[in-house]
């Protein structure tokens, strides 16, 4: 704290609410509470996502992973490698983690899952799992389904589901 020029520790939360965007109670809570509503338009130079809370702008990024996800979606992307800040679970990170090497195109069921993750009774656990991610796409819970082949539940509605399901069969690479 002195060697970036404080002169004291209440220096230091003088003014980090401005700052930080935040108090530093916020902060120390995981930002609980914050809302950060985004938006992402066209700008002369690309994309542009915009975040801001109510105190002001959060964000402001080009491209980035926008343009990974609408390649992704088009077909034309089939694996995605963004950078995740989630909140989970340790049961929830191994279902994800396990989520993200199943292949583009493929499907499985939710008892398979849980075979999978090495917990071969905790098939409603994993469903419990998929419908917390709130990372869409990313995190491809959409490639979980029922073992009788039915779509099962989806935090983003069944024809979403269906949708992601279709593209990326059609646009699987094929195998020789």
């Amino acid at each position: 704290m002195y060697d970036v020029g404080y002169g004291s520790s209440s220096r230091v939360y003088e003014r980090a609410d401005t700052r930080l965007g935040m108090t530093p109670r916020q902060y120390r809570q995981g930002v609980r509470d914050v809302a950060i509503t985004h938006v992402t338009v066209e700008s002369p130079i690309g994309l542009m996502m915009i975040g801001a809370t109510d105190r002001g702008l959060c964000s402001a990024e080009f491209n980035s992973w926008v343009t990974a996800l609408t390649q992704y979606i088009a077909g034309r992307q089939p694996h995605l490698d963004l950078p995740l800040d989630i909140r989970a679970t340790a049961f929830q990170m191994r279902v994800w983690n396990y989520l993200q090497s199943i292949p583009y195109g493929s499907v499985q069921s939710y008892g398979e899952v849980a075979a999978g993750i090495g917990a071969p009774k905790s098939a409603r656990a994993v469903a419990r799992a998929c419908a917390s991610n709130t990372v869409a796409l990313v995190i491809p819970c959409h490639r979980v389904v029922r073992g009788s082949g039915e779509l099962g539940g989806y935090r983003w509605g069944l024809a979403r589901k269906r949708t992601f399901i279709d593209q990326e069969r059609a646009h699987r690479p094929q195998v020789h």
